[in-house]
């Protein structure tokens, strides 16, 4: 096959491949919309059920305790006197319940506000027919009551509530037909797009046999050079010693060839710093000389009579300076501190039994004076010993902390703590700090190389956490970190009680 044939193949592939992914996109947006479509359509297809199943029910308690209050007036008995009064106390809430239901619709909320009015008067009624009975007087109720069941109140809250069912019954209809439209798109837009899938996939099948063809062909032609499999071989096994050689050259390109043009760079800034003075006694010079006046005082006077202009320009002259200059120094520790890691990489761990409490004491020592300029108190609380790298175990636990010291709360003295204890054959640490605290989208971030969160008002390169990890991975733990803004931090390191060398012990 020649080279543009192969191009066109694989331009024909990443076509086809684009088409089946923007074909699964635009399946899954639409099923996605079409499917909460017709999720909301049911829902108020639903929702109409609920309105007319409250319509109902507010309309069976009126019936409820018109019968209850019948069979009062009727037998005097009590157990009809509480049933009558139970439905009464729920038809109000019915009432509101279903203003609730209906509150997106203004033509049922007017209905609603018109059955208010007769279904309070019927209550009404209610009250004085039993009222009749209470006085002895059940002819008079019975007869009050019969006048008032043909009353304009019974047949307005008939009337209200067949409108507010017709109402519903026409929303039920309407929604009903949305929601049957809904989804009979989602399932047209399903057919469509199995039907392109299933296109898709009969083309990748007949690409993918005619990739597997040209494979077979390539094989063939694989087998037939096979007498030039040593050179080929040599050839890669050169190409890979080279490529390892770069990776070994590149110490000393970090050290030699980055690090010298920065020290090229800072002795020029040197001498242009030692210029300074010169250059502007000579402006200071040439500016009086044009103004035809002699300069008044001696040379080190001269400076201080520069124009406005040229103060202006001595200034950002120094500044320009004062940043090259920090620039330099940055990008020289970072260049150390890029060396110091990759000669750690290249370190063989040496797994010795490791008295923790004794190790920590020691870090404590070391940073005492700077824990009681902080007025920071450190707790040591008993620790598990481990079969560890003693120096790896060093550098984690003397880094952080050191930064529990650095990112103290001003004003507020420091408490650090250190605790550990055993689990399933893991050794678990804690250094605990009740500093500045880190915020939670920056967790991850903090364990990033050259990254940094928070004010970056601390000396540092944005390392040291993502050196620590990588220390604990090698010794085949775990590390993660809690912890809120203002409220301290807890950093949490898991490690095996007796660790052995192992892959993690290698450069890969």
């Amino acid at each position: 096959m020649t080279p543009d044939a192969a191009r066109r193949r694989a331009i024909g592939q990443v076509l086809l491949l684009a088409a089946g992914f923007l074909v699964l996109v635009a399946i899954s947006a639409m099923s996605v919309i079409l499917v909460n479509r017709a999720r909301q359509d049911n829902a108020l297809v639903v929702h109409t059920i609920e309105v007319e199943n409250q319509i109902s029910t507010l309309l069976l308690q009126i019936r409820r305790a018109e019968s209850a209050a019948r069979g009062y007036l009727i037998t005097s008995e009590p157990r009809f006197l509480a049933e009558h009064e139970a439905a009464t106390a729920t038809i109000l809430t019915d009432i509101d319940e279903l203003a609730t239901l209906v509150g997106d619709n203004p033509v049922q909320l007017d209905n609603l506000k018109r059955l208010r009015l007769p279904v309070e008067a019927r209550l009404k009624e209610f009250s004085r027919a039993i009222d009749f009975v209470k006085r002895n007087d059940i002819a008079g109720g019975i007869a009050m009551l019969r006048e008032a069941g043909a009353s304009d109140s019974v047949l307005l809250i008939n009337d209200i509530a067949n409108a507010m069912r017709a109402e519903e019954d026409r929303l039920f209809a309407s929604r009903t037909a949305t929601a049957d439209r809904t989804q009979w798109l989602a399932s047209l837009v399903t057919v469509a797009g199995s039907g392109l899938v299933i296109a898709l996939a009969g083309i990748s099948i007949f690409l993918v046999r005619r990739s597997a063809r040209a494979r077979d062909s390539a094989e063939v032609l694989l087998r037939d050079n096979n007498l030039n499999l040593e050179a080929t071989v040599d050839e890669r096994t050169a190409d890979l010693r080279e490529a390892n050689n770069e990776i070994q050259r590149f110490a000393y390109i970090v050290s030699h060839d980055l690090r010298s043009p920065l020290v090229n760079i800072m002795g020029f800034t040197s001498e242009l710093e030692e210029l300074r003075a010169d250059i502007f006694k000579r402006i200071a010079v040439l500016g009086r000389a044009g103004a035809a006046s002699p300069a008044p005082g001696g040379a080190g006077e001269i400076e201080l009579e520069l124009d406005a202009e040229d103060k202006q320009l001595s200034q950002d002259y120094s500044e320009a300076l004062g940043f090259i200059k920090s620039s330099i120094a940055k990008m020289d520790r970072l260049i150390t501190a890029i060396l110091n890691l990759t000669r750690e990489g290249r370190r063989e761990f040496e797994p010795v039994r490791i008295d923790t409490r004794d190790l920590i004491e020691g870090i404590v020592a070391t940073v005492a004076h700077q824990a009681a300029e902080a007025e920071a108190r450190i707790h040591i609380e008993p620790l598990p010993n481990i079969v560890s790298d003693r120096l790896a175990l060093e550098q984690v636990f003397s880094n952080l902390i050191d930064n529990a010291l650095k990112y103290l709360k001003p004003g507020v003295p420091g408490a650090i703590s250190v605790r550990g204890r055993t689990k399933l054959g893991f050794a678990i640490f804690e250094i605990t700090d009740n500093g500045r605290g880190i915020d939670p989208k920056d967790h991850q971030r903090i364990f990033d190389l050259f990254r940094r969160a928070g004010t970056q008002d601390k000396p540092g390169q944005g390392i040291g956490l993502a050196h620590v990890r990588a220390l604990v991975r090698r010794l085949g733990g775990t590390m993660s970190v809690s912890s809120e803004l203002h409220s301290g931090s807890t950093f949490t390191i898991t490690l095996p009680i007796s660790w052995t060398v192992s892959n993690r012990n290698r450069d890969t």
